[in-house]
This record gives structure tokens, C-alpha cells and sequence, in this order.
């Protein structure tokens, strides 16, 4: 398949070129490996400045602008968050 062509050979040997038919699919693996990186990284900045902190941040979020209290709501602690930063404190309070 070439360009949107595909092409056949009939049973007396022609080449017929017919178009593909298009169908744009979701990209559902990346989405889910995207949302389980922001996973990640919302359990590691929980672990990394603790939850009184964390809940600073959050705040200071709330208090500005439109997109800044929508990160906010992003980053609101949810329990997948909760429960990776408990496998990641050890890891982090290794100092």
C-alpha cells in the first residue's frame, strides 16, 4: 500500500489499482501512556514535597488565572496519585 493505492492482480493478470478507504483511528495507546505519565508525575511531586505542600501549590493555583485554576483542578490529589507517591516515597525520602 502506497499513497492510498492498493492494488490487486485479477485471474486473467491485470493490475487493478482501487483506493484505500480511509479510516482515521484514535490514537488510543498513546493517550493511555500519556495519562499514566501524568500519573506518574503527579505521585512523584506528591512524594517529593509532601501532602501540606503539595496542598500549598495547589492553592497559589487556585488563586490565578483561568489556566492556572484549571491545573490546579488537574492536579487536585486523586487516590491513583495518593497511592503511587506512597510507592515512591521510599524512593524519594532516601536522602
Amino acid at each position: 500500500m502506497a499513497n492510498g493505492v492498493v492494488r490487486r492482480v485479477n485471474s486473467d493478470g491485470l493490475i487493478v489499482a482501487r483506493p484505500r478507504a480511509y479510516r482515521p483511528r484514535f490514537p488510543l495507546k498513546g493517550l493511555l501512556i500519556l495519562l499514566a505519565i501524568g500519573f506518574l508525575f503527579k505521585g512523584f511531586l506528591f512524594a517529593y514535597l509532601g501532602e501540606s505542600g503539595y496542598a500549598e501549590r495547589i492553592a497559589s493555583l487556585q488563586a490565578g488565572t483561568a489556566m492556572e485554576r484549571a491545573g490546579a483542578w488537574v492536579m487536585q490529589p486523586d487516590p491513583a496519585t495518593l497511592a503511587i507517591a506512597g510507592f515512591v516515597q521510599p524512593l524519594v525520602a532516601a536522602d
